[in-house]
């Protein structure tokens, strides 16, 4: 009989040191997340080349690197499909697919070939409930620092939403850069909010600043103003 931890898949968590590996990918053999050391990564699964749902990701993907390489952030894919596999796929997308406006895409950014399931399980990529033999739409934002930082997961049948992909990392690199956190749909340019206070006499003392720009509704609630250009500005981030 099957234990119940078999059914379980593991998957590292926010916090933890990124599960390191070496793999042959459509961009060559790359270390894990060493070779990246200094940039965010965003590394995702998707469930299987020549998919539909799975080419209109890549295809938004490789159309907005650009504005993900902007922000410090590198991208790095895997299936559990084979190199030759990926590169056909990759070719058909470039050469015969056309989403929203989108055709003679290429994509650039690195597709690890998972063949074994080996990385996708470390990644904790294989939920039981959904398949056995297929990702699921795994996205792991990875620090310079090659810490977790967040998860998000996605079943088979639902495609990302690529402006949420961008906002979240954007939120993380303006917390760390400010020593702030950003409300419920925060987007760039709006206030965020100032870490509460870890003592009575702060509390007081903010409740009565009159620091410019900061709004405190109570001692545990306090918001400032953050302007876009110091948010978007890649340089302002650390």
């Amino acid at each position: 009989m099957e234990s119940v931890e078999e059914h379980i898949a593991a998957m590292p968590r926010i916090g933890d040191k990124a599960p390191v590996f070496k793999a042959v990918t459509t961009q060559g053999e790359i270390n894990f997340p060493f070779d990246y050391r200094g940039k965010w990564i965003i590394f995702f699964s998707h469930p299987a080349d020549f998919t539909p749902v799975c080419t209109s990701e890549f295809i938004t993907f490789a159309k907005r690197e650009p504005e993900f390489s902007t922000l410090k952030c590198q991208l790095v894919g895997l299936s559990i499909d084979g190199l030759y596999s990926h590169i056909a796929w990759l070719r058909t997308i470039k050469d015969k697919i056309e989403f929203k406006g989108m055709k003679n895409i290429e994509v650039k950014f690195p597709l690890i070939e998972d063949i074994t399931m080996e990385i996708a399980k470390k990644y904790g990529m294989i939920q039981p409930g959904e398949s056995s033999t297929k990702a699921v739409r795994a996205v792991f934002y990875i620090d310079p620092e090659g810490i977790i930082r967040a998860v998000i997961y996605y079943p088979l049948s639902l495609g990302r939403n690529f402006d949420e992909l961008k906002r979240a990392l954007i939120a993380m690199q303006t917390a760390d850069a400010y020593s702030v956190a950003t409300p419920a749909d925060w987007q760039p340019g709006d206030d965020v909010i100032v870490p509460p206070a870890g003592s009575c006499g702060v509390a007081k003392d903010r409740m009565e600043s009159k620091e410019e720009g900061v709004t405190c509704y109570d001692w545990f609630f306090c918001t400032k103003k953050l302007p876009l250009d110091k948010v978007n500005n890649p340089l302002k981030i650390k």
